[in-house]
């Protein structure tokens, strides 16, 4: 099977315009991106399907194909429009809900995801405490124990029972007996460390 080369030029500079248009801001054209997108690959699928034949019906000849069509990639084109025109009726929707309400095509910056971007490292994350890895900002064994400047809280200020053996390995002590309530010893989840 030889492939037209032609077709394929076609197919990536279809695809490669929808993923362009696919990035811009305006939701328009993000649509007419996804429209673009979805026939260049539906045209790779009918590339890709093999040879051009004769109508897939059973029974049926043709005197200028001996073969038939591969229905496969027919079936797979049909189902890719349906998707595409229901996908592109819904970013439709979108669109003029969006205008309605901001009387504008543009997709703005969420507040939040800009605060996100602008943080430099995984240190001035909101959760970060001193028991944090510094390069990587994964939570550490250290777990929860420390207040908000990264000291370790008081005994009788721990909330969750597994930070005590956290505790533990920062006081080198045995905590197991502490009661915060007084009303029984405490027990550490899991049993003693050794």
């Amino acid at each position: 099977m030889s492939a037209n080369f032609g077709i394929l030029v076609i197919v990536g500079v279809l695809i490669a315009c929808g993923v362009y248009l696919l990035l811009e801001r305006s939701i328009t054209k993000m649509l007419l991106g996804l429209l673009l997108f979805g026939n260049g690959v539906n045209l790779l699928i009918l590339t890709v399907g093999g040879p051009p034949g004769s109508a897939p019906i059973v029974g049926r000849t043709n005197a200028v194909y001996d073969t038939m069509a591969d229905p496969l990639a027919q079936a797979m084109i049909l189902t890719a429009i349906v998707i595409t025109m229901g996908i592109a009726a819904f970013v439709m929707a979108l669109a003029y809900r969006s205008y309605k309400i901001n009387t504008k095509d543009a997709v703005e910056n969420d507040p939040e995801d800009t605060k996100v971007i602008r943080r430099r490292g995984p240190a001035e994350a909101p959760d970060h405490d001193r028991s944090d890895d510094p390069i990587t900002g994964d939570a550490t064994f250290g777990g929860d124990a420390f207040d908000d400047k990264g000291n370790p809280i008081p005994l009788e200020q721990l909330k969750n029972l597994e930070d005590l053996e956290c505790y533990e390995d920062l006081r080198e002590g045995d905590f197991d007996e502490f009661d915060p309530d007084g009303d029984e010893p405490l027990r550490v989840p899991g049993g003693d460390r050794e």
